[in-house]
């Protein structure tokens, strides 16, 4: 555990509220690309990011680092252990049966899931309803392996209310772009789990610093995501193989949509009516799936005259 909170990242993660603008853009570059930055000198990194050398020397002795080549021994340390993840994998699971890998790893999510339960914070959840319903516009952010849960999050919140924006992208440029007119009448959802997504902060930030509502569904008190978020949710996932368990996460949306629905369910369901004749009308699922409401096929198949022979 003393090891996980003195790496590169960690450090990175704790210090970055505080950082300037010039080691924020290189704490941000070296988290999405760490890969690339792994073998860069000083000055390569500096050109890439758009700061000086010094600047990039500067940010390595403001890590606790000797220096830039004590920090680069650090980063390459930290990338090694994670390629290993699979070999952790492999002596953890390698001498189980494909049964026993099932059931250990269901066993593990349920643990997730009790331990969310226990940690999540009721009046943060109702506060995080609240903001939601009464902001003009909700932007949603989650990148990498948190984006299906913002995708989910977008299309059942969608369905509810309007003005829902899905921030798809792959750099902090357009993140900003597409958040450009986000003022104190809007509020953000930012999704984000270990190894933490300096997009998705950097988004927060912006959004904190336009004095929009900011949520947070993250993992821990000690997340970065938190710095700049008014109202955290926090649902745990731990690294199980080389894979994030999202089954905690997920639930936790899943709350939120459920209780959005239960604080205006005459909207949900005009909505839902809405949208069922559209669907009725042009057919959207006749090709591909039939559901079932009441018991009865939703859809009527309205396909030709009653009457011709």
């Amino acid at each position: 555990m003393e090891q996980q909170e003195h790496d590169i990242i960690t450090r990175m993660n704790d210090r970055y509220m505080k950082m300037s603008k010039g080691h924020k853009a290189v704490a941000a570059y070296i988290s999405d690309h760490y890969e690339q930055a792994v073998f860069m000198t000083a000055a390569r990194l500096g050109e890439t990011v758009g700061v000086s050398e010094s600047t990039v020397v500067r940010f390595a002795s403001a890590l606790g680092y000797g220096g830039y080549p004590e920090f680069q021994k650090a980063l390459e340390e930290w990338v090694r252990n994670k390629l290993n993840s699979v070999q952790k994998m492999g002596a953890r699971y390698g001498k189980s049966t494909q049964s026993e890998i099932l059931h250990s790893v269901l066993e593990s999510d349920i643990e997730k899931l009790r331990d969310t339960i226990v940690n999540l914070d009721a009046a943060a959840f109702d506060a995080a309803v609240d903001m939601i319903l009464e902001a003009r516009n909700v932007y949603i952010v989650g990148v990498r392996s948190c984006e299906p849960l913002a995708d989910f999050l977008h299309f059942y919140l969608n369905m509810i209310r309007g003005n829902i924006i899905l921030v798809k992208t792959t750099s902090v440029t357009e993140i900003f772009e597409q958040m450009i007119r986000i003022d104190e009448e809007d509020a953000v959802i930012g999704i984000s789990f270990p190894r933490y997504s300096m997009r998705t902060l950097k988004a927060m930030e912006f959004a904190n610093d336009r004095n929009a509502r900011v949520i947070t569904i993250t993992d821990t008190i000690h997340s970065p995501m938190n710095l700049y978020s008014s109202c955290n949710l926090l649902a745990r996932s731990d690294m199980v193989s080389i894979v994030d368990s999202l089954v905690a996460p997920l639930s936790v949306i899943n709350a939120l949509v459920v209780a959005l629905c239960m604080k205006q369910p005459e909207v949900v369901r005009r909505n839902l009516e809405t949208l069922e004749d559209v669907w009725n009308n042009y057919q959207v699922y006749l090709n591909d799936e039939i559901n079932f409401i009441d018991g009865e096929p939703m859809l009527h198949y309205p396909l030709q005259n009653e009457n011709a022979g």
